[in-house]
Parts: structure tokens; sequence; C-alpha cells
């Protein structure tokens, strides 16, 4: 996702002349001509098409999509001082204080697409712009921060960790400011909120469904739900750039990073399920133990489910593994299991319709300690639009339907 911040010294402007309701004051503390605030305000405004500022003889006073604005754009300002804090505390040169108030989005826009393909020719196609454009725009962040921001190696060009840690924050004040989009086209009725939702396998068949459907039922406007579909730690990574909103699966523990909250929701238990003609199926006193003479086809042991089959089975003490396929996707899965005697494990809410129609069944074999929460992971301190907060709700809501 492509860096949409403005050019951060516009933001400034904002923010002051909410501050002192004056054009002429705020241009005196953010360094610009009066014409240039002034610019810089209408610029804001037509971008997001409302007027920001109620303008009165005693001065300019925040509208009500002003001050939704703003909240938005003191929190991208405030990640940004944080970011260059953090940069400047990894660099083996001092760089310039304050620098992060005087870059342009072509340069924020730069840095994170080199960020994400560490190369300024790709960066360049991702923008649509020439490649030395992207160089020299990277070039001039570097010089304005005082910091080596980008180091050359073999395959193309790397961040260095001062700039790494200030493209995070760069991220995550886009983010704000695509919050702050948002909350006003919902306040002009036409709310074109998207919510991108990370899910994990056991919330795809029902609960995320259930959900989306109510939202999208009961919204006015042009409400977009995205769904991404990936291995936890892509969704974690992204999670944590503020490209995805929030997850929805199996909670970790520990907890993967700091800068994560998580919110359990219910709690599921894990079945080793059969097709319908195994041969197991006709036995009863089965234990796991008996499993061990069949194919089995695991999920990634970095999953919890994984994880837990990988230990249950003691796979590194068995001279010959029974694993035979590794694969999350339930529709390889499902496949595999009309075709073969295969076992697998997993929760019975991830296959609701199979187990209805007698396609796969559960087998008894009791999975001691199989019990793992389900719930909700996101930024620290992320803070929701009430369409995202409403949608988040709704889940709950579906959760609590489970837990009981």
């Amino acid at each position: 996702m492509q860096v949409t911040l403005p050019n951060v010294r516009h933001l400034q402007a904002v923010r002051e002349v909410a501050g002192c309701h004056r054009i002429n004051e705020a241009a005196k503390r953010v360094h610009l001509s009066q014409p240039a605030v002034t610019q810089a305000v209408a610029k804001l405004e037509r971008a997001v098409n409302e007027p920001l500022f109620d303008r009165r003889p005693e001065g300019m006073f925040t509208t009500e999509a002003g001050r939704l604005f703003l909240h938005r754009v003191n929190r991208a300002l405030d990640l940004l001082k944080e970011g260059e804090r953090q940069a400047r505390r990894k660099a083996s040169q001092p760089g310039r204080r304050d620098f992060h108030r005087l870059t342009t989005s072509t340069q924020l826009r730069a840095l994170t697409a080199v960020a994400q393909t560490e190369n300024f020719s790709h960066a360049a196609r991702q923008l649509g712009v020439s490649q030395p454009a992207v160089h020299r725009a990277a070039k001039d962040l570097e010089r304005l921060s005082g910091m080596t921001f980008f180091e050359p190696v073999r395959r193309g060009v790397q961040l260095t960790p001062s700039a790494d840690s200030f493209a995070y924050y760069v991220r995550l004040a886009a983010a704000e400011m695509r919050q702050g989009e948002y909350e006003i086209s919902a306040l002009q009725g036409r709310d074109s909120t998207q919510i991108v939702v990370g899910s994990l396998p056991l919330s795809r068949p029902a609960i995320l469904p259930a959900a989306m459907d109510r939202l999208l039922r009961s919204t006015e406007g042009g409400v977009q739900l995205h769904c991404i579909d990936a291995p936890y730690e892509t969704l974690l990574r992204d999670l944590r750039f503020g490209e995805v909103d929030f997850i929805l699966g199996a909670l970790r523990d520990p907890l993967p990073a700091d800068d994560v909250v998580q919110e359990p929701l219910f709690e599921d238990r894990l079945y080793v399920v059969a097709g319908k003609d195994h041969p197991l199926t006709k036995r009863s006193g089965l234990t796991l133990e008996d499993t061990l003479s069949f194919s089995w086809i695991a999920p990634p042991k970095s999953t919890p489910s994984g994880s837990y089959l990988f230990e249950s089975l003691k796979i590194p003490q068995l001279p010959n593994t029974p694993v035979r396929i590794v694969a999350s996707s339930l529709a390889l899965v499902r496949g595999l299991m009309m075709r073969g005697d295969y076992l697998t494990i997993m929760s019975r809410r991830q296959l609701e319709v199979e187990m209805e129609i007698g396609m796969l069944v559960t087998l008894p074999i009791d999975l001691k300690g199989s019990a793992r929460s389900i719930g909700l992971t996101c930024r620290a301190g992320w803070d929701p639009t009430p369409t995202q907060t409403r949608f988040m709700d709704m889940i709950r809501q579906e959760g609590l339907k489970w837990h009981r």
C-alpha cells in the first residue's frame, strides 16, 4: 500500500491554524508565508472535499470535519516525531534535529517504496515515476536527515537501521491519515472506509462471513472489506506496518511482538479428522498412536495446530514421520481427503459444512491440551474509526455465539 501522506509542513500548518485561529500567527510558527499557509489549508480541504475551518471575523475555527481531521493529523505528526527519534537513536552520526518537519510527500513515498522493493527501479515502477526521480527524492531525504539511509547491496539497495525505523513510523502515519479520510467520508454520508482483515483459517467459514454480511447490510455508502489470507508471519508484519487493520484467528503465546495486543474471544479445541470411509472410522478405542500408520496432512509447524501435532505425535523421536503433506489450505486438504486415507488436525468449526454433508468426520481421539484462544490481534495504540469499531463489535458478537 502506497504512502499518501501530504507534505508534513502542510499538516503542521493546519495544526497551528487550529491552535491559534489565525493564518498570520500560524505562518510564523511553521516558518511559511501567509499565502503558503492559506494554500496548504485549501489543498487539504480539496483533498477531503470538506471545509476544515469555519472562517469568521474573529478567526478560523475547526468544523466537525476539521476536528476529525485534526485528531488524525496530531497522531500522524506524533508518529513522525517518534520515527525521527528512533532513527537518530540508531544512527552512527547525530543527524539533523526535527528533520521530519521538512519532509515532502514525494520523499516519504520514495522511502517506503524502496523499503518494500529494495530496488530503486522497482520502487519507481511501483510509484509510476522514473527511476531518477525516486533516486533523487531518496537522496534528498538522506541529505535532509543528515544520516545515511540507503546502502547499496548486490541485489539493489537496503535501508539502514535508522531509515528502517523511520519508514516504519511513516507507514503508520500514512495509515492515520487514511483513517481521517474514512471518518470524513462517513460524516458526509458516503462512508468509504476500507477495512483490511487478516484472516486465519478458523475465521473464514463462519465468523467473518457472518460479521461481513451484517456490516454491509447495515451500512450505507461505499464501505469495502478486504480479507487477506496469508501466513501468520506475513499478516503480522502487515499489521505492524498499518496495512492490515486487525487479524482474526488463533492467538499466539507468547505475544508475537511488543507493539501488538491480543483480545481473546473464545476457546476452540482440535480434532483428528478423516474422510467418511477412512479405515479408522470403523474402529473403537482409538489412540493417537493408532494414526501413525496412515499418512497425515499437517498444518505448518509455525501454526498453533501444526505445533501441537508435531509435539503430540513426538515426530522428532519417530524413525519415519507420518506427515506426508504440509498445507494450510482447507480447499487443498478437502481435495486430498476425498482421494485417499489421509488424516489431518483442525477445529470442527472449520469443517461445519463438510461434516453436515457427511464428507468428513472427527475421530474419537482425545487431544488433551489442544484448546487454544481465538480472537483479535491489533496494533497497540490503534484508534479505529467508528465503522471499524462497529465491525469488530459484530465479530465479538459472533464470537460470543461460539463461546456458548
